[in-house]
């Protein structure tokens, strides 16, 4: 049976990682989260704050990707269901689902919403897949790990400018 960690250490500890990460120092890591059915890793660096999704507030005329508006300290964050975005299902609004904060770094305030968490993952872990050139190159990367599961690679920068993910209206 797995260890079980709180929510609190695990994000102490992810912070510790983060800083880590941003002042160079220490092993390249990435994120693994589960939206819909698809298996995304991001740097973990670009990871940004993760926190339990907090309840919506719905904004009229946008796309049905677009999941609402989440007020996390005073600040104000675009969410985007990253499910239905990447053509899936929705994402349940259950006590897995997480908020992931990807814009700050990169001056946007834009969360993620998905399933659930996976943890810190090694690079070395996983092995390169072909590129998938019908997607995006935000989401082109794709690795496979020990048990030959395919995960994809978000390259946060790259969705924060794409045209589609940021033009929310319909």
């Amino acid at each position: 049976m797995a260890k079980k960690t709180s929510l609190r250490d695990f994000q102490e500890y992810l912070a510790a990682r983060l800083t880590t990460a941003a002042q160079g120092r220490g092993a390249l890591s990435w994120l693994g989260v589960e939206a819909g059915s698809e298996a995304w890793l991001l740097d973990l660096s670009d990871s940004g704050e993760i926190i339990q999704a907090p309840q919506l507030a719905p904004v009229p005329l946008t796309r049905a990707w677009f999941a609402g508006i989440a007020n996390i300290r005073g600040n104000l964050h675009a969410v985007t269901d990253f499910s239905v975005f990447r053509g899936g299902a929705p994402t349940p609004q259950n006590a897995n689902a997480r908020l992931l904060l990807i814009g700050a770094k990169h001056g946007a305030n834009a969360a993620l919403l998905v399933s659930r968490m996976l943890g810190l993952k090694n690079p070395e872990d996983f092995t390169p897949e072909a590129q998938d050139s019908n997607e995006p190159s935000w989401a082109a990367q794709r690795f496979a790990d020990p048990q030959g599961k395919v995960w994809r690679k978000l390259s946060v920068r790259e969705l924060l400018a794409d045209h589609d993910f940021m033009n929310i209206g319909v």
